[in-house]
């Protein structure tokens, strides 16, 4: 499944216009079948011939809309709004030759408003609002009459009947009084209850999101502690085996100590890894240097990437920040992601102010590929030969989960950049280190 809002918006634009096709069709229906029968088998002397050519007219625009609907081209509101001012125009040309304000079926104009109130912006709702009411006002006097359906006015003083002129009685005019209220409560009451029911929908599904994620999450998390559990016996093996050829003085050893280095980098690791499920249960973090912070990030990534050129750019604002245990891998994954695609050189810009800090990441490989680019961030999803499709999944749904957001575009000069931005939870004055440094 397609989880792309964009996506969403034009599966949800292209069912409402088949949605407006259907109900144009059921509404010719009806116009047809009743001019037919006011013409043929009870005539009420209709204008046949004009209301033919306007049916027509409204029929071949009704299939060329549903013909419309099935294209992959995207909809948008203000075509969606050009829809129903057409719907309005055509209805109003058959009332004006049927007897216009005084036709039965004038309340149908409230179907185009319910549509916009639901479907349109508030702007658009109430231009389609006020395009209906007016065509209604202008039905009142400007028509073709017909004599079996106009309104009677009775003589209370001579007790006759007199057939209706140009001008709308009371009961015409208490008919547009409604329609009037009618249109302004759909706009200004049940659009408003539409757009909660929305929100509300939006919202459970951003949850069933979170909690798939979640999942997502735990199920990784918890294969994550079994593969550290299992590595460690194979580590010491290795150690052991790498210390005793160090040892030996007629044998080159550089190598040999790299390989320790590299050894002992991936011991730690796994003993960070439990202490960082120990910090994350306790879930008691203490302020730290944001300075500090990324310096000691950036110094243990680069002894994981030794033979890396890193341009590295760091801020030096005397700031504090809280920082879930979490953060550090995630970032560190994010940076070796960039390593993997520009094995030669990666810069990487880090600055911050009280609230946020912001790390852009540039490498200057093949970039983005244009298949994969709205996959990306998914659990299994990669463009790595041999990559498993994870780090980018971890890293997004943790700096997610912490209030960051990480954003990947191509870079103009090739390459790919990225950038972090990441909430600091600052400790209160009272509690800053800083301060209480500076007052010593």
């Amino acid at each position: 499944m397609n989880n792309d809002p964009s996506y969403q918006t034009y599966l949800t634009a292209q069912t409402n216009l088949q949605r407006l096709s259907f109900i144009r069709g059921v509404a010719l229906l009806g116009q047809w079948l009743a001019l037919a029968f006011f013409s043929v088998v009870k005539p009420i002397g209709l204008p046949v011939m004009a209301i033919a050519i306007i049916l027509a007219i409204y029929t071949a625009i009704t299939v060329a809309t549903w013909l419309r609907s099935r294209t992959s081209v995207p909809i948008v509101d203000r075509e969606f709004f050009s829809h129903l001012l057409i719907d309005i125009l055509f209805f109003s040309m058959v009332l004006y030759f049927s007897g216009g304000a005084s036709n039965p079926f004038i309340s149908y104009y409230l179907i185009p408003i319910s549509i916009a109130s639901i479907t349109l912006s508030g702007t658009l709702s109430i231009f389609i609002a006020l395009a209906a009411l007016g065509s209604y006002s202008l039905l009142l006097n400007q028509y073709v009459p017909i004599a079996a359906i106009a309104p009677m006015e009775m003589s209370s003083m001579h007790g006759q009947h007199s057939q209706h002129s140009g001008l709308a009685n009371l009961h015409i005019l208490g008919m547009w009084a409604n329609f009037a209220i009618s249109a302004l409560i759909i706009i200004y009451f049940i659009r408003p209850m539409a757009n909660t029911v929305k929100r509300q929908q939006q919202k459970i599904a951003e949850q069933r999101e979170i909690q798939l994620r979640d999942e997502q999450l735990l199920a990784v998390g918890t294969l994550a502690a079994g593969t550290a559990h299992e590595l460690g016996t194979p580590l010491n093996t290795m150690k052991i085996i790498i210390d005793e050829l160090a040892a030996d003085t007629t044998q080159p050893n550089s190598e040999h100590r790299l390989l320790q280095q590299q050894i002992e980098i991936c011991k730690q690791t796994l003993k960070k890894l439990l202490m960082t499920a120990e910090e994350s249960q306790s879930n008691h973090q203490k302020p730290v240097r944001v300075q500090d912070y990324f310096s000691q990030l950036l110094e243990r990534w680069q002894l994981m990437r030794p033979s890396l050129k890193v341009d590295i750019s760091l801020d030096n604002n005397q700031c504090m920040g809280l920082f879930h245990p979490t953060i550090e891998q995630s970032i560190i994954n994010l940076l070796n992601n960039a390593a993997d695609a520009s094995p030669e050189i990666v810069e990487v810009v880090i600055s911050w102010n009280n609230e946020t800090a912001t790390i852009d990441i540039r490498d200057h490989g093949p970039g983005l590929a244009s298949q994969n680019i709205h996959n990306l961030g998914q659990a299994f999803v990669t463009h790595k030969t041999d990559g498993l499709g994870l780090g980018l999944f971890l890293s997004q749904a943790t700096l997610t989960r912490f209030g960051g957001t990480v954003c990947l575009s191509d870079a103009p000069a090739g390459g790919t950049h990225t950038q972090i931005i990441l909430p600091l939870a600052n400790p209160s004055k009272e509690t800053d280190p800083l301060d209480s440094e500076n007052s010593q």
